[in-house]
């Protein structure tokens, strides 16, 4: 089973495809009847959820943390 990192930079991955997809043949958003069909909108979720993926590698990523003690 993938670990949460690579699962994480699937979804990436796969987010920035659909973003790729959008912007090479943008579509304007309408209203068909009565129905609406936002493509700004459902650009900005995509670019939200790259966003909370950073976040998550960021987060699984190993760190450390300098620090200095005084007496």
């Amino acid at each position: 089973m993938p670990s949460d990192a690579e699962q994480y930079a699937t979804i990436k991955t796969q987010t920035l495809a659909l973003l790729v997809a959008m912007t090479t043949d943008p579509k304007p958003t309408y209203n068909i009847d009565g129905q609406m069909v936002d493509w700004a909108g459902y650009q900005k979720a995509l670019e939200a959820k790259v966003e909370w993926c950073d976040k998550m590698l960021a987060g699984e990523a190993p760190f450390e943390i300098h620090s200095q003690g005084y007496t």
